[in-house]
């Protein structure tokens, strides 16, 4: 088993910039790809972006150019930087982990942490 527990979610005006942490435990030997997905009230969960151990990522096209993805495989953590974040973005942000990159890109994965808000006002 592998717990995930992210940090780092709050309020913040657009423009302004979040860093997201998730720090995973356990049998963290089986995990490859780690990401973050989103979901707003009233829609669907959504991937954010994504890494793998060997540095691959795959970012949201509404976020690219504005968010980063960032792993630190000696503390197995990994992090979303998130800069000029827009009202769009409100969203419970969840960190997620899986041994097989396909099952986290394609929304499966089989860890996911609890969740943090990220707010964004206008």
């Amino acid at each position: 088993q592998v717990q995930l527990v992210e940090s780092g979610g709050g309020l913040v005006q657009a423009g302004g910039s979040l860093r997201l942490s998730c720090a995973a435990s356990g049998s963290i030997f089986s995990i490859n790809a780690m990401g973050w997905y989103r979901q707003a009230p009233g829609k669907q969960r959504e991937l954010v972006a994504a890494m793998s151990s060997g540095g691959s990522t795959n970012l949201a096209d509404s976020v690219k150019g504005r968010f980063t993805i960032s792993r630190d495989n000696a503390k197995n953590t990994v992090y979303l930087q998130m800069n000029s974040l827009k009202p769009e973005d409100t969203a419970v942000y969840y960190c997620s982990a899986d041994p097989f990159w396909p099952k986290l890109v394609v929304g499966s994965p089989r860890y996911w942490g609890q969740g943090t808000q990220v707010t964004v006002s206008s």
